[in-house]
């Protein structure tokens, strides 16, 4: 069986780093990937999923001191759901996640630090990500 996620996007929020009971740092962030096509009529058309990433140990260390909102990364990882009960409701409640076992930063330093080390994104939308990629009419297969 094949459980593999690959992802290349812009993150939605900073990542959370928190630490397990058991001393283990666990990070957590958003990532927005874009699709873009032409409708029937040729007008250009653009769909944003957003992925729920949970990072583990060192990787987590790694995304909490480099990573910002704003910067594409390429993740590579598996798909997981989570369940809880609602203490309010009751109801059952359900997560899907992508289990990062590496990423790796794209672009170049200045795409999403500011000079001087850290930062957020100056650039992008405040309701999205920056532009993320080619279109489907510029790849060239």
């Amino acid at each position: 069986m094949l459980n593999k996620v690959m992802l290349i996007g812009n993150l939605g929020r900073d990542p959370e780093v928190r630490s397990t009971p058991s001393g283990q740092s666990v990070a957590s962030f958003s990532l927005a990937t874009n699709r873009r096509w032409k409708d029937r009529d040729g007008n250009r058309q653009e769909q944003t999923e957003w992925h729920n990433i949970v990072c583990w140990g060192r990787q987590a260390e790694i995304a909490g001191q480099y990573l910002a909102k704003g910067r594409q990364i390429f993740v590579e990882g598996r798909l997981q759901t989570r369940s809880w009960d609602d203490k309010q409701s009751g109801e059952k409640k359900y997560r899907t996640e992508i289990v990062c076992d590496n990423f790796q930063m794209l672009g170049g330093r200045g795409d999403s630090m500011q000079s001087g080390g850290g930062g957020h994104s100056p650039s992008g939308p405040p309701d999205g990500p920056p532009d993320s990629g080619p279109d489907d009419d510029d790849i060239p297969f």
